[in-house]
């Protein structure tokens, strides 16, 4: 058989691939106390929607961690990222809203519910794939400086790098904490970018949280129409078992909270919603 020439072997290997349609998040796994050593990079940990940016020769697709299309709900992002200068492209961060320079899930959706778009943010943290070249298998810091370069090429507007420190994870948790913000992430720094959940990411969170649904409503004292408490609850295998109220006050700043109330989940109102508060006092509340 007869063999290649050389210069067609090297036109081969520096071939542009094909941008994936769709990559799997790489997901953090939750420990109790940070890593130490030098292995380790700490980048703070955002409370937002998780979202992989598509970038194809101008056509721009935001996607969910589950590969839905969220590019309609936020047609800014989307346009900041079709200017970022790269052919082709594969961005995965998390959108958000800051308050007082922490983020607030809570913001955000208010922000998405009123159609507030130009708070939203896009904190970027890798780059799994840039102008025909793939990058999932390069280091994590490798992958980094190459998504900063990319950034730095172009005014980016919403769209901004996710820092990070190296070392120290205990240090980088404790200021976190101080801050105000949610936890951080600790990733190794020589990994590759490796799909699912697993040991080169991991989460460190400085207050554990626990998430409601909301099953039911009750009417306002004072109006004749509208929402006065929203009834929460948790699931205990198949059964939604009542967990509490969540007070008006809090309500309102709830977009959803109309829209979810239309359809409640529990078939009648729960004995105890009928006493007071009970256990739940927000939808996102401590555990």
């Amino acid at each position: 058989m007869a063999r290649k020439p050389a210069r067609t072997l090297a036109k081969m290997r520096h071939a542009p691939v094909p941008l994936p349609r769709f990559v799997e998040p790489e997901l953090a796994t939750l420990v109790d106390a940070a890593p130490e050593g030098g292995a380790w990079l700490h980048e703070a940990k955002f409370d937002g929607y998780r979202m992989l940016c598509r970038i194809d020769h101008g056509r721009v697709r935001l996607l969910t961690r589950r590969g839905h299309d969220w590019t309609r709900r936020f047609p800014r992002l989307a346009k900041a990222a079709g200017r970022l200068g790269a052919r082709t492209a594969l961005l995965d961060g998390e959108i958000v809203v800051f308050e007082r320079g922490v983020t607030s899930f809570m913001a955000l959706q208010r922000a998405m519910s009123e159609g507030r778009d130009t708070k939203i943010r896009y904190r970027v943290f890798d780059l799994l794939h840039l102008d025909g070249k793939p990058l999932k298998q390069e280091p994590l810091e490798s992958r980094k400086r190459r998504l900063k370069a990319l950034l730095r090429r172009r005014a980016a507007g919403p769209i901004g790098y996710s820092g990070h420190v190296r070392g120290g994870g205990g240090k980088a948790f404790r200021k976190a904490c101080r801050r105000g913000l949610e936890g951080i992430v600790s990733k190794r720094r020589d990994a590759p970018y490796r799909s699912g959940r697993g040991g080169d990411w991991l989460k460190t969170k400085c207050v554990g949280r626990q998430e409601f649904v909301i099953g039911g409503f009750t009417r306002p004292k004072l109006a004749a129409r509208g929402v006065g408490a929203l009834l929460v609850g948790q699931y205990r295998g198949m059964r939604l078992v009542y967990a509490g109220r969540v007070p008006r006050s809090a309500t309102r700043s709830i977009g959803c909270a109309r829209r979810a109330a239309r359809s409640p989940s529990f078939p009648r109102m729960p004995a105890a919603a009928r006493s007071g508060p009970g256990r739940g006092s927000s939808a996102r509340s401590s555990s």
